[in-house]
């Protein structure tokens, strides 16, 4: 038997931080005794397990361990440690409310209506697929989305390095700046650099699985920061557990039919072309592009926390409930839930420089302290539609004023239905006055016995 060591403050730190965002419903000792499975030769107590768990926000969980009384689970969320808002906006703050409703955005001072509340730059970009499109046929920035056009300065624009005659890769840049910054996502999609990653996003493409999409563009961000720094890989995988998320088969058995994305054989097709893309490529080619990319062993957690077949399903569930409607991934954003009356709106405004970034704008008036709404769902569809379209999502019935204010008049509109339904009845068998018409009764009766 090996001897048992104690691990660093560091190691322990990043242990506990990746088996709390793949096991967000364990209490602290069902944590502590996972750890010590899979660190055997860690000695670690249980009490230093629960002060880092405490130090680093961990210890909140909003995930039901099974069904609920109503027969449902619902998303889990959980708080980021130590996000620093002010730098969107020092007028909003985090709250957390409860295990059903996780986390929101509160007003800490009063917002005027039309008011830009923040501006914000997406964790990762996910666009939609006219976009998408752009991108592909080098027409639009591969980083910011933005489409060229006469206000893109041509001799700015800037291709891929990795792009050859013999490897050419579509992505083109606005600028030195973009392309820079695409440094920290670009590579593992880049069919220059990794043509395993093309079979998967040509299916992406041609299904148009907008939650895959975005799991792929994720998948390559936090790949290529591990490659890079340790430490900033860490910060991101923060922001990653930190989102709401829900497995697609809990999504499926307890709320959705699957008619909209693609059922169990669809994940698993999508989970074999997803490690064919990211780590067992099929050529022997392919496979010694991406050890190019890989120079550095990928982080076991990582590994785990992406390629293990429950966590891509979850990694999936979660991109579908984040998405902004537009495409990608908002840290901020990823906060706000929703009403049916919201009193902000998501706007891609800056169509000269980047399309990606979105402005928050108040609706009307909000007062200190009042929670910062958006609407999931069409805010024009009858309530019984939207009900259903947030349950089919997973986040329970809606009760706000105008769902309760607008169910309470459907109920008095079907009572009324009905009593009409019933009067009109008793009418056809009794005749218009309601007193049965003996007239009528007595033909009925001697043309049955043909005395007529």
């Amino acid at each position: 038997m090996s001897q048992q060591t104690s691990p660093s403050d560091v190691d322990l730190k990043d242990a506990l931080v990746s088996l709390r965002a793949s096991n967000p419903t364990l209490g602290i000792a069902k944590l502590h005794a996972l750890l010590l499975k899979t660190h055997p030769d860690w000695l670690v107590s249980e009490k230093r397990t629960k002060k880092f768990l405490q130090n680093e926000g961990l210890t909140i969980v909003d995930l039901a361990t099974g069904p609920s009384k109503s027969g449902s689970v619902y998303p889990s969320s959980r708080l980021i440690p130590n996000l620093e808002i002010q730098k969107w906006s020092p007028k909003v703050e985090v709250k957390y409310f409860n295990k059903k409703k996780g986390k929101g955005l509160v007003a800490k001072e009063k917002i005027k209506e039309g008011e830009a509340v923040w501006k914000e730059d997406p964790f990762i970009s996910a666009p939609e697929w006219e976009i998408y499109d752009f991108q592909a046929q080098s027409a639009g920035c591969s980083f910011c989305t933005t489409p060229f056009s006469s206000t893109i300065t041509t001799s700015l624009i800037q291709s891929c390095p990795a792009s050859t005659s013999a490897a050419p890769c579509p992505a083109r840049f606005c600028n030195r700046l973009c392309l820079a910054r695409s440094a920290k996502h670009h590579p593992f999609l880049c069919p220059a650099q990794n043509p395993a990653s093309v079979p998967l996003m040509g299916w992406v493409r041609e299904i148009q699985w907008m939650a895959l999409h975005a799991l792929a563009q994720l998948t390559s961000r936090l790949l290529t920061v591990g490659q890079l720094d340790d430490k900033l890989l860490d910060e991101e995988w923060r922001v990653v557990s930190s989102f709401a998320q829900m497995s697609l088969e809990d999504r499926e058995k307890y709320h959705f039919s699957g008619q909209r994305e693609p059922d169990q054989a669809g994940w698993k097709k999508a989970y074999q072309l997803y490690l064919e893309a990211f780590k067992e490529p099929k050529s022997a080619a392919d496979q010694k592009k991406l050890a190019k990319l890989l120079k550095k062993p990928v982080k076991r957690d990582l590994d785990r926390n992406l390629f293990e077949y429950d966590s891509f399903l979850t990694n999936l569930g979660k991109m579908s409930l984040n998405l902004e409607a537009h495409g990608g991934l908002y840290v901020l954003h990823s906060h706000l839930n929703h009403s049916c009356t919201p009193n902000i709106s998501i706007r891609h405004l800056d169509q000269r420089t980047a399309l990606a970034r979105i402005t928050v704008i108040a609706k009307r008036e909000i007062e200190p302290g009042e929670e910062l709404y958006i609407t999931y769902v069409n805010p024009q569809l009858g309530v019984r539609s939207r009900q259903n379209e947030l349950e089919a999502w997973g986040f329970g019935r809606c009760t706000c004023n105008r769902c309760v204010k607008e169910e309470k008049e459907e109920r008095i509109k079907e009572q009324e239905r009905q009593r009409s339904k019933s009067e009109f009845a008793t009418e056809d068998a009794t005749g218009e006055g309601g007193e049965m018409d003996m007239a009528d009764l007595e033909k009925e009766l001697k043309a049955g016995l043909g005395v007529m």
